[in-house]
């Protein structure tokens, strides 16, 4: 019976030739994102990890490798993670009943607690740990640490479809930003550390509020100069009337999809939330899966990217 030592060299000579092509590819690989690494070198990057966008433990996986990945390029991360889902589920479990107006989750003080449980509690050390373990130094924090996110209460109106007119809605304990403090940011960045950040802001007179985890990523981005803004969510990005990703898109091109009910629904709460950082400075926003594999690496260091980029103009 023939041994290792009897492996015909034809067949090492097979296996090395495709090692030597899969090292090939690879060392091509990082050539073609040299350019996008120097781009981005020293920059702020704000990485929005939507709840619907955590679909298990290897997409996780997957995101707290990106964060590393770009953390040792020289980019500084800064995340800001949702928790929709994972609310609801445990707010189910305890029997807490929960509605929503406009795609926002009313919040009484008995769901408060519940949200920033789970939120700064639950998910927030999960990617924390996450982070970690793929060899970064990550550090969580929500808005009321350092007072990060000041926050007031949001004001809602909508037209009543009885009366037709126009009337306040009380969402509960639902803030926000009314100010974001980038020095605490700027001492974590200083220490080398990864900031992971729960959108929980606090009021003028102690109140904790539930912000929408995209608002907070804006602001946060606006506030730091970032010059991206990613939100990671459960969709490819914006859409056209057939279906198909739209892979640029200015400010005022998204308004005429608003306008003309291209872009609707959920959608739009969020393409307002890139318009808003747009127009506060952040250079480029972008949408994209965050369900695929390494979507953060395929959108900074390839050529064409993975989702929809907006920008002012």
């Amino acid at each position: 019976m023939a041994g290792p030592e009897d492996t015909p060299r034809s067949d090492e000579r097979s296996f090395s030739l495709r090692q030597v092509a899969k090292w090939r590819s690879a060392a091509q690989t990082i050539v073609e994102a040299l350019p996008f690494i120097l781009r981005y070198d020293g920059k702020i990057i704000v990485v929005k990890y939507g709840g619907h966008a955590m679909a298990g433990e290897e997409a996780t996986d997957h995101f707290a490798q990106d964060v590393v990945l770009m953390k040792q390029t020289g980019i500084e991360p800064i995340v800001v993670h949702g928790g929709g889902p994972q609310i609801g589920h445990m707010l189910e479990r305890l029997s807490i009943k929960s509605s929503f107006i406009d795609g926002l989750r009313v919040t009484d003080k008995a769901a408060m607690e519940i949200v920033e449980m789970v939120l700064t509690g639950s998910i927030n050390k999960q990617l924390v740990t996450a982070i970690n373990g793929e060899g970064g130094r990550a550090v969580g924090l929500s808005g009321k640490d350092g007072n990060l996110i000041v926050a007031r209460k949001l004001e809602k109106r909508r037209r009543n479809p009885e009366t037709g007119e126009d009337e306040a809605v009380d969402l509960g304990f639902v803030g926000e930003p009314a100010a974001v403090n980038p020095e605490v940011l700027d001492t974590i960045i200083g220490s080398d550390l990864i900031p992971i950040i729960a959108p929980i802001g606090v009021g003028p007179e102690g109140a904790t509020y539930n912000i929408n985890a995209d608002t907070v990523a804006g602001a946060v981005a606006g506030a730091m100069g970032a010059t991206r803004l990613f939100l990671l969510t459960d969709v490819p990005g914006v859409l056209d009337k057939d279906g198909q990703v739209i892979s640029d898109l200015t400010v005022s091109e998204c308004r005429r999809l608003i306008a003309d009910g291209t872009i609707s629904g959920g959608m739009i709460p969020k393409v307002e939330t890139c318009i808003a950082a747009a127009e506060s400075g952040v250079e480029g926003v972008v949408i994209l899966d965050g369900r695929v594999p390494h979507a953060l690496l395929i959108e900074l260091f390839t050529q064409h990217g993975a989702g929809t980029l907006i920008r002012a103009g």
